[in-house]
């Protein structure tokens, strides 16, 4: 053999080589080329994945908070009716008490046509009253104390020990209107 024909062999064979390792490094591109597509894809799914379940927890939190408003405000105009005519209410009860204050007046004096008529109008207003949701807080002579109810104006010795603690007298009638006190009753209590 020539020289040449080693020098074409040579160059031949590192060709063959190159063209062997340049393919197997194509191939092996192509491959990290499709894995990085499919890292990419997968990637970019994910993140779709993502982004829709943040969406729809943003929605369901919303979804509810919207709920929960809407049963406030229409608890809040449940109970706006209910207490509607609260300051009116509040108004005519001092008349209310002066009513009773002339019946009682009135059940002393001889003219018995002049109680019954004052008397039938009192309870025609108190009625009316009623009707719209007022109510008188039970308080008298004798029951227990509670703070939470009742409005002590004084304390007295109480007379008898099974008084400590307990409702005295009653100066002034307690009013609620619904499950509201809007006038709490004012009370003299032993102790």
């Amino acid at each position: 053999m020539s020289n040449n024909s080693k020098v074409e062999e040579m160059e031949d064979e590192l060709n063959n080589g190159q063209t062997t390792d340049s393919t197997e490094l194509n191939e092996e591109n192509r491959g990290m080329d499709q894995n990085d597509g499919q890292e990419e894809t997968v990637s970019v799914e994910d993140q779709l994945r993502k982004d829709l379940a943040q969406e729809k927890d943003k929605f369901l939190r919303l979804f509810a908070e919207f709920e929960n408003f809407k049963k406030r405000t229409s608890k809040e105009r449940m109970d706006l009716f209910k207490t509607a005519g609260q300051e009116v209410m509040v108004a005519l009860l001092p008349v209310m008490d002066d009513f009773d204050r002339a019946l009682k007046e009135l059940a002393k004096s001889e003219d018995k046509e002049m109680f019954t008529g004052v008397e039938l109008i009192s309870n025609k207003f108190k009625e009316t009253l009623k009707n719209k949701g007022l109510e008188e807080v039970e308080a008298k002579p004798g029951d227990a104390f509670d703070a939470d109810v009742h409005d002590a104006i004084t304390q007295i010795p109480a007379p008898d020990k099974k008084l400590k603690g307990k409702i005295i007298d009653v100066v002034e009638k307690g009013f609620k209107l619904g499950d509201r006190i809007i006038r709490h009753p004012k009370v003299v209590v032993g102790n």
